[in-house]
Parts: structure tokens; C-alpha cells; sequence
């Protein structure tokens, strides 16, 4: 058996969450393996709309496991107030979810971190979402962290504070900045004893050994592929790999075990803070898809940067992920479009190319749009791909020959059920 994956190939908030959601009956475990509370994985059905933050999105799902990896940064407090979102659904939580041992924890003075040195920075704020991830994953890559394992140890109040000092003696260094550390510590230690009641596991040998045991397992992605830390869209970026090579790392699986890579991708482009977005569109038309796609953060609640889609930064996300087939969400917010725009490569500094530069940010980038016959017609009760408007189809075959992938998924809305294959 090998691991499948699921990831965005965009800028985060492509709707993983649904098709994980969708999926997650064709599988025994649903693996979580980067990122934090910054994710936001939104899910519709029968009427009610959940948000997951670090949850795995399989976990309204019977008879399936979902798995925190070791790659996943936590905060108990957020943590605790997802359980508790669930408790009116009698989710059996202690038997659906595991979390690995070694999944680092994110602390109050982390988040204090955070916000200090966004604020310090001014007009070049990376755009940070303030959850603490970055400060979080620094002191993992910088071997003082804290992790879900050591709320088990006897010296866990001890590695606690001497990592809160640390964090304390930084915080003098941002003249200015004012917090109240005792008010963020009592719900983070409650949050603390929830965490000590789920089972923790070593999550590399439990899903080695599930794969032996012929178990089926979705490795479920946060944020998008030009958010990842080493080639997404630098340093306007996330502080993890949310490429397909952050699985293996993120849950301890070999390279060889990786199986089909699932890449999901709006219709459309949007993107959530400060950074490049080469096809941004600053008028009528990006308030319009704005509005149609109620793009708002499912984290932060901010108003996504909206755009046409962006063929050459999808070809380098399909190239970097080894993208086996595709999903194409929100194919409904363009249902009024007379006319849809794809970007099919970059003049930069007036020279055309058709891959993303170096130094995005310091050049001129003006995209190179195509148009395409919008289908002009309500998607959101289409209940089979064969009824379609042939200007969907044509779009789709559009992307298809464009990104030498095939699209086997077409969401045309927000529930569940609103999810069309293709093929």
C-alpha cells in the first residue's frame, strides 16, 4: 500500500477540506502533516458549516482514523475550543483521532512573539496570521521546542518555563509591546489536560505498520504550494513545506511509499496577506468574484486578494508536487462570467516567460491573459459532469492540455454533494 496525498497547488484556501471530506470514505486513516491553527479547512453538509483548524477533515467520518503528525504545530487553546465545536455532533473523538507525539506545541508567549515582530516590521509585514506557527517552528528548527510527548514527562512545567524565559528576554527587545502573559496561561494549560486525553502515539511506526497491514491512508495538506517555505512565493510565505515532500517528513513516511498526489486549485486565484499575485485584480471584476466566492479568511475573517488563475505558477506546483490528477473548486463563482481570463505566462521587465522568477517581488510582472467563453449558467444543481455546459467542459479541457494533468474533480458549491467527477 502506499500513501496518497491531498494539497493546494495555489496560495492556500483552495478547499481541501471538502474533498478531503469527500474522499474520506475510501480510506482507513487521514493524516494531517504540516502547518497549524493558521489552516482553516472548511466543510458543508447537510446544512451546517465546520471549520477545522488542526483537526483532520475526515472526522465526521465512522470508522476512520485521523491522525495529528509529527510535522503539525498545536495550540492546546485552539485545540480545545475545535473538540468542543464537536461535542454537539457525538463525535467519539478519543476513538476517531490520534496525535503524534512529536507534533510541536505552540505557546502563549509564542503568539506574543509573533504579533511583536509583525508589528516591528511596518509597511514590510509578511502578512503573518498571528497563530505563533512561525515563532513555533524557529524553535523547532532550533532545537528548543516543546513537544506533545513531553506533556507526559515529570520535567514538563520545568522545559515549560525555562522555554517561556526565553521567549520573555525576546519580548524586551520590542519597545513598546504590551501583554498580559498570566491571562494566556490558564486557558493554554487547560488546553494541556484535553491534549493528555487523547491518545499519543508514535506516528511514524503507527502508519508504517497500518501500511503494512494494508490500510489505505490520505495525507491531508494545510496552506498551498506557494506558501511553502523553500518554493512558494519567498518571504511572503508559511514556515513549513506544504509540498508533497513535506508527507514525509510530516509523518515519518519513505519517499517510495508516496502514492497518487491529488492537487487542488480554484477556478480562480486568491490569496490572503502581503506578497506577489501576479494576476490580482484590483477592480470591479476581483470585488465581484470576491463577493461571489465569499472569499474571506476562515482563520483571520480578512478579505482575500482576488484574481484569474495563474497557469504558470499551477504548472510549477504540479511539477514540485509530482501532481497526479486534479481538482477544480469554486468552478460555480464564475457561473455570471461572460468571459473567464487564464494567465498563460509573465512578461517581466518586458520579457516574456513562463515560469515565475527569482526575485518576484524586486521585478515587474505583468501577466499575459487568454480569453475563454465563460458558460454564463447556474452549476450549483448540477448533479452529473455529462450535463455540464460545454463551456465548462471546453474550460476544463482548457486546463487539461495547458497543465498536462487530468481534472477527475469539478465542485460546482460548497456542500458535499455539490462534487462532480469527470472521469
Amino acid at each position: 500500500m502506499k500513501v496518497d496525498v491531498l494539497l493546494g497547488l495555489q496560495w492556500g484556501d483552495e478547499g481541501k477540506g471538502k474533498i478531503v471530506d469527500v474522499l474520506t470514505p475510501q480510506y482507513d486513516i487521514i493524516a494531517r502533516f504540516q502547518g497549524g491553527p493558521n489552516a482553516g479547512h472548511t466543510l458543508e453538509f447537510e446544512g451546517v458549516k465546520h471549520v477545522l483548524h488542526t483537526i483532520p477533515s475526515g472526522i465526521f467520518h465512522s470508522n476512520v482514523i485521523n491522525l495529528i503528525g509529527n510535522g503539525v504545530v498545536i495550540d492546546p487553546v485552539v485545540f480545545q475550543k475545535e473538540l468542543e465545536k464537536l461535542a454537539p455532533f457525538k463525535i467519539d473523538v478519543a476513538k476517531r483521532l490520534v496525535v503524534s507525539r512529536k507534533a510541536h506545541l505552540i505557546l502563549p508567549t509564542h503568539k506574543l512573539l509573533d504579533a511583536a515582530s509583525e508589528a516591528s516590521k511596518g509597511k514590510n509585514k509578511i502578512g503573518s496570521t498571528l497563530k505563533g506557527i512561525g515563532p513555533t517552528y524557529m524553535d523547532k528548527t532550533g532545537r528548543n521546542g516543546l513537544r506533545v510527548g513531553d506533556i507526559f514527562l515529570p520535567s514538563f512545567k520545568e522545559k515549560y518555563q525555562a522555554l517561556v524565559e526565553k521567549h520573555l528576554n525576546m519580548l524586551k527587545h520590542y519597545e513598546g509591546f504590551e501583554y498580559n502573559l498570566a491571562e494566556l496561561e490558564g486557558p493554554w494549560m487547560e488546553g494541556i489536560e484535553v491534549l493528555r486525553g487523547l491518545p499519543a502515539v508514535d506516528s511514524e511506526h503507527y502508519l508504517n505498520d497500518a501500511l503494512k497491514a494494508g490500510k489505505k491512508i490520505l495525507a491531508e495538506g494545510a496552506q498551498g504550494t506557494m506558501l511553502d517555505i523553500d518554493f512558494g512565493t519567498y518571504p511572503f510565505v508559511t514556515s513549513s513545506n506544504t509540498v508533497t515532500a513535506g508527507t514525509c517528513t510530516g509523518l515519518g513516511i519513505a519517499p517510495s511509499k508516496i502514492g497518487d498526489v491529488i492537487g487542488i486549485f480554484k477556478a480562480y486565484c486568491t490569496r490572503v496577506g502581503s506578497g506577489p499575485f501576479p494576476t490580482e485584480l484590483e477592480d470591479e471584476v476581483g470585488e465581484k468574484i470576491r463577493q461571489e466566492g465569499r472569499e474571506f479568511g476562515s482563520t483571520t475573517g480578512r478579505p482575500r486578494r482576488c484574481g484569474w488563475i495563474d497557469i504558470p505558477a499551477m504548472k510549477y506546483a504540479i511539477m514540485i508536487n509530482g501532481v497526479t490528477e486534479l481538482a477544480m473548486m469554486k468552478a460555480d463563482v464564475l457561473d455570471t462570467f461572460d468571459t473567464i481570463r487564464a494567465c498563460t505566462k509573465y512578461k517581466v521587465d518586458g520579457v516574456e516567460q513562463d515560469y515565475m522568477p527569482y526575485d518576484i517581488d524586486g521585478v515587474t510582472i505583468e501577466p499575459v491573459f487568454e480569453d475563454i467563453p465563460g458558460w454564463n449558467t447556474d452549476l450549483t444543481k448540477l448533479t452529473s459532469y455529462e450535463d455540464a455546459p460545454a463551456a465548462l467542459k471546453s474550460y476544463v479541457d482548457y486546463l487539461e492540455q495547458h497543465l498536462q494533468v487530468p481534472v477527475t474533480t469539478v465542485s460546482v458549491g460548497p456542500d458535499r454533494t455539490q462534487t462532480l467527477t469527470t472521469k
